[in-house]
């Protein structure tokens, strides 16, 4: 048996823009359901977060989403298990109240809801589901992880020490040692994709914002018998870095001057490097700007301020973060400085979400 695993799809994503919903569609028509239809898989788990806003939900994005993806299941005769994320409860500190149970649950004999932990057999392997661990479950679960009788998990984890986005780890959560006892351990929650150990990260389907650009998307495929995890690319993007340089020609900015990359239907920033030739640019701006992009921003380089005499090897400017780290430090305070910077940290990752693309 092979089951087809999904997470963090985020149904009504960017404040349900019909250009993500798109973007969306493209994946499930061009990508996965034919993926599945190929190799006759007919099971899929989901490890929560299908929803995007935990509070309200925008009836034309419920409609778009039930026409791609849950009419599909019941066209092609998939069944699918799906456990609550963060995003699908209302509260923070329960998972009673949760958007699938009030808009699968009375909808759709094929989506069947794990609300609470839950060893599920799959042809033969039993698989531990567990639903986003909160203060109203958190003693339950840890008592089922550590007597459950599998020898999977699929989870939606907030695990110290996994990307959160590329190059972002995280600093607070569970111990991943909890998990040691384990096989293997799938998770959602985390939109990049990474490993350690038994513990799989699977990372978002689709990019969601400019901090996903270039970070490589799948959804992933297990087979219960020779329990091997295949991730499955998905090649289609939504944002594109292009990088304009008319003075050399170099390898990393492998778009050049004479060439464009495949930016329609993406969101485009130009990145100017060197601009020595303004008449030259302007017309590469415009070539642009004729495809079917969703917009282009441009972003300018700083080099023409920087004076021959100055040596860039002895200019060290510390990022945004380790400057707010570096006054935490400083600060006299008998409160727990771990645990501020990681808010902090929690705080840059929401402001980056909230990037107007």
């Amino acid at each position: 048996m092979k089951i087809a695993f999904l997470n963090d799809t985020h149904c009504g994503v960017r404040n349900s823009s019909e250009v993500f919903m798109d973007y969306q569609e493209r994946f499930y028509r061009d990508v996965f359901f034919p993926y599945l239809k190929e190799n006759g898989i007919t099971k899929i788990v989901h490890l929560g977060d299908y929803y995007e806003n935990r509070k309200t939900i925008n009836f034309k994005a419920l409609e778009h989403n039930r026409k791609i993806f849950l009419e599909k299941l019941r066209e092609y005769g998939i069944h699918m298990d799906i456990i609550p994320g963060n995003h699908d409860v209302y509260y923070k500190n329960t998972n009673q109240l949760n958007a699938l149970k009030e808009l699968l649950g009375h909808y759709m004999a094929e989506v069947r809801i794990i609300e609470k932990p839950t060893v599920v057999n799959y042809d033969g392997l039993d698989f531990a589901l567990v639903p986003w661990i909160n203060q109203d479950n958190e003693k339950h679960t840890m008592e089922f992880l550590a007597t459950c009788k599998a020898s999977h998990v699929g989870a939606h984890l907030e695990l110290e020490g996994f990307e959160m986005q590329a190059g972002i780890p995280c600093v607070h959560g569970m111990k991943s040692s909890t998990f040691d006892r384990f096989e293997m351990v799938l998770s959602g929650h985390f939109h990049t994709k990474s490993q350690q150990g038994p513990i799989h990260y699977l990372g978002s389907q689709y990019e969601f914002f400019w901090s996903d650009a270039h970070d490589p998307k799948y959804f992933h495929v297990l087979d219960t018998d020779t329990r091997e995890l295949t991730p499955v690319h998905n090649p289609l993007r939504i944002f594109e870095r292009v990088y304009y340089d008319d003075t050399v020609e170099k390898a990393e900015y492998k778009y050049g001057i004479g060439e464009l990359p495949d930016v329609d239907h993406k969101y485009v920033k130009l990145v100017v490097v060197n601009k020595s030739k303004p008449k030259l640019f302007e017309k590469f701006v415009d070539r642009l700007q004729m495809k079917q992009i969703h917009e282009l921003k441009i972003a300018e380089n700083f080099s023409e301020f920087m004076g021959d005499d100055v040596d860039d090897d002895k200019i060290n400017v510390d990022s945004t973060e380790d400057l707010l780290y570096t006054y935490i430090d400083a600060v006299d305070t008998v409160l727990d400085k771990d645990r501020i910077k990681g808010e902090v940290r929690q705080l840059m990752i929401e402001a980056q979400t909230l990037d107007i693309v």
